[in-house]
C-alpha cells in the first residue's frame, strides 16, 4: 500500500466511524427532520465511509439507502456488514465522488452527509445536491462550524487556512436559504462524538498501524499529524466543532 491517501484509508479501516458522530445524534437528526418512519424513502448517504449512518438509517426507517463513497475498502466493509445482517439488506453501495453523482433530478427523498461535505465545500455541496431532492425533500449535513463569535487567533488562523468556508451557524443557515432550502433545525455534536466514537477508536489503531507499515516515514508522519490534530481539537473544543444542519428543499 502506497500513498498518503491509501495510508489514511488503512488507518481508518475497521473503525465504526471515520469522523465525529454518534447513533443518538443521527437519530436526533431523523427526529428534527420529521421523517415518517412508516413512509417508504429513498436516501443517499454521501461520504458514507464504512456506513455508520447508513446502518442507523436502514434500521430506523422504511428506506432504501444508497451509501456513496470513493474508498472501496470502506465499501467492502459495509458490504460485509450488509451480508451479515438482514436488517441492512436495503443498503446498496456506490463507489462515486460526492461531486459527481448519477441521480436523476428529484429522485431522492433525503440526502444525508455526515462529516464529508468539506471535501467539496459546504456551499458547492448543498447547491449541487439540491436538484436530486424531491420538492420538500430533506437535507441533513454536518459541517465544521465556529461555535462562538470570537476565538483564539491560533485556532482562527489554522482552520481559516485549511478550510476557508468554516463559519458560524448563522452564516451556514444563510447559505442554505440562499440556495433554495428552508432550515428546519440545527444542533452541535457533543464532545463525546469526538472523544469516544472517533478519537478513542482511532488512537487505539496507531500502534498496530505503525507496526503493519514497518514504522516507515510516511506512516509515522501520518500518525504524528493525527495526534497533533486530536490535541488541537481537544484544546479548542469550546470554539469549533461540527454543526448538524437539517433543511428541506423549498420551491416557493
Amino acid at each position: 500500500m502506497s500513498g498518503e491517501h491509501d495510508l489514511l484509508i488503512d488507518l481508518h479501516r475497521g473503525t465504526e466511524r471515520q469522523g465525529p458522530g454518534g447513533t443518538a445524534e443521527t437519530l436526533r437528526a431523523v427526529e428534527l427532520a420529521g421523517l415518517d418512519r412508516a413512509a417508504p424513502l429513498r436516501i443517499a448517504d454521501l461520504g458514507c465511509g464504512t456506513g455508520a449512518s447508513a446502518k442507523v438509517l436502514a434500521r430506523a426507517l422504511d428506506a432504501d439507502v444508497i451509501a456513496v463513497d470513493t474508498a472501496e475498502p470502506f465499501l467492502e466493509e459495509l458490504r460485509a456488514a450488509i451480508a451479515a445482517d438482514p436488517a441492512l439488506a436495503r443498503i446498496t453501495t456506490l463507489n462515486r465522488s460526492i461531486d459527481d453523482l448519477p441521480f436523476a433530478e428529484g429522485e431522492l427523498d433525503v440526502i444525508w452527509s455526515e462529516g464529508a461535505v468539506y471535501t467539496i465545500g459546504f456551499e458547492a455541496g448543498v447547491a449541487g445536491w439540491r436538484r436530486f431532492l424531491k420538492p420538500g425533500g430533506t437535507l441533513v449535513v454536518s459541517e465544521l462550524t465556529w461555535l462562538t463569535g470570537k476565538r483564539p487567533a491560533e485556532l482562527h488562523e489554522r482552520w481559516s487556512g485549511e478550510y476557508p468556508e468554516v463559519d458560524v451557524a448563522s452564516a451556514k443557515l444563510a447559505v442554505l436559504e440562499r440556495h433554495g432550502y428552508r432550515p428546519e433545525g440545527y444542533f452541535v455534536l457533543p464532545e463525546r462524538c469526538w472523544r469516544d466514537t472517533y478519537y478513542a477508536p482511532l488512537e487505539a489503531r496507531f500502534d498496530p498501524f505503525l507496526e503493519r507499515h514497518g514504522h516507515r516515514a510516511e506512516a509515522v508522519a501520518l500518525v504524528a499529524a493525527e495526534r497533533e490534530e486530536i490535541a488541537f481539537q481537544r484544546r479548542y473544543a469550546a470554539y469549533v466543532g461540527y454543526g448538524v444542519y437539517v433543511a428541506t428543499r423549498h420551491d416557493g
